[in-house]
């Protein structure tokens, strides 16, 4: 993955649509420590591009009996 892909920074809007979780559900995961945090930026957040989707590739591995 190149360096800007990385660094790119994604609003709850497609987060919720990459992951296919509501708002309610990946809060709550967070708060469990089992999600990404989201990063402040100003008054709103956003998240690391990278860190939701290998929090996705983990999911279908842990689902698919992978590593």
């Amino acid at each position: 993955m190149n360096t800007e892909a990385q660094r790119r920074i994604i609003r709850l809007p497609e987060v919720s649509q990459l992951v296919g979780l509501g708002k309610t559900a990946i809060y709550e995961r967070i708060k469990e420590h089992t999600f990404p945090a989201p990063i402040k930026l100003g008054r709103a957040s956003g998240w690391v591009a990278e860190e939701v989707q290998k929090w996705g590739e983990t999911q279908i591995a842990a689902t698919r009996g992978g590593h």
